[in-house]
């Protein structure tokens, strides 16, 4: 039998080959494995990781969020006080305010309270005289007003109406004088009319009697005139109002006899249809903050 050697050969190179190609694939596959094993473990390491980060994630959140709370509930306290703070000035301003203003101001006089002879406005102020009916004489308001009735003065002329200030401040001691006359010519009568000093509103400052060019001192004709209807429709505008209207229980109607109560009284009581001396004292004293606004 003739051996046929080059067959043998191809053989023994195709094993030779496949053996390498064996030897190849096993050591690929391990590499493969070991790769993998590699990955794996960084994979745990990874996954832990993350779990440890997304535990810290939900600690930071846990801690972010009662910073938030604590953050909040100092920024109300703050509020909180800052609104107390806010209060406590609003009062100090009040109180203070109040402090300034003369509670007798807003009294009612008139047979009710008294105003002592020692009681006189802090400061004056003179009427220019082409409003006064005399201008020869000195006509004097309490200072704090003069804005109010000059505002009061230039709407009128504005509006065309013929108003003179025929009286305005008096002391006790003029009222005392005056009312004197007025019972040697009156006797009792003169009770209707006029007041005894102390219990006068010109003592304050802040009353003024008006007439016209025409009416004069003929007090009783000044209802009947355009003037007084302007008074009636426009006076509370500026803080002025009418003290012994028709029907009041200390006085005669005057129509000529105006007191200044602050703007926020006189509107209240002119939307209201009421008479100053109509209210209680404690309600007319909630006035007084807002006297001179």
């Amino acid at each position: 039998m003739k051996i046929n050697f080059k067959k043998i050969h191809l053989v023994v190179i195709i094993l030779i080959v496949l053996s390498g190609a064996i030897g190849y694939l096993g050591y690929e596959n391990y590499q493969l494995n070991k790769s993998n094993s590699a990955l794996g473990k960084e994979l745990i390491l990874t996954q832990n990781y993350f779990s440890s980060t997304a535990l810290e994630l939900v600690h930071t959140r846990i801690q972010r969020d009662n910073f938030e709370k604590i953050y909040n509930d100092k920024v109300n306290e703050f509020d909180s006080l800052s609104s107390q703070i806010g209060e406590i000035q609003s009062t100090v301003g009040v109180l203070e305010k109040l402090s300034q203003t003369d509670p007798e101001l807003l009294k009612k006089y008139s047979k009710v309270y008294f105003l002592s002879e020692n009681y006189v406005p802090k400061t004056f102020s003179k009427i220019d005289p082409k409003y006064t009916y005399d201008p020869q004489k000195d006509y004097l308001v309490y200072s704090e007003i003069f804005r109010f009735l000059q505002t009061l003065l230039i709407a009128a002329e504005t509006d065309k109406v013929d108003i003179k200030i025929i009286s305005t401040y008096r002391s006790f001691g003029t009222q005392s004088d005056l009312k004197s006359s007025y019972k040697i010519v009156y006797g009792t009568g003169a009770n209707q009319f006029s007041s005894d000093q102390g219990y006068s509103e010109h003592q304050l400052g802040t009353t003024l009697d008006f007439t016209t060019s025409e009416v004069g001192t003929n007090y009783s004709g000044f209802d009947k005139t355009p003037a007084y209807q302007w008074f009636l429709d426009n006076a509370y505008k500026y803080g002025f109002i009418l003290s012994y209207p028709k029907s009041n229980r200390y006085y005669q109607f005057e129509s000529w006899h105006w007191r200044f109560v602050g703007r926020g009284l006189a509107e209240k009581l002119h939307q209201d249809a009421k008479n100053f001396y109509d209210l209680d004292q404690r309600d007319i004293d909630q006035y007084l903050i807002s006297f001179f606004d």
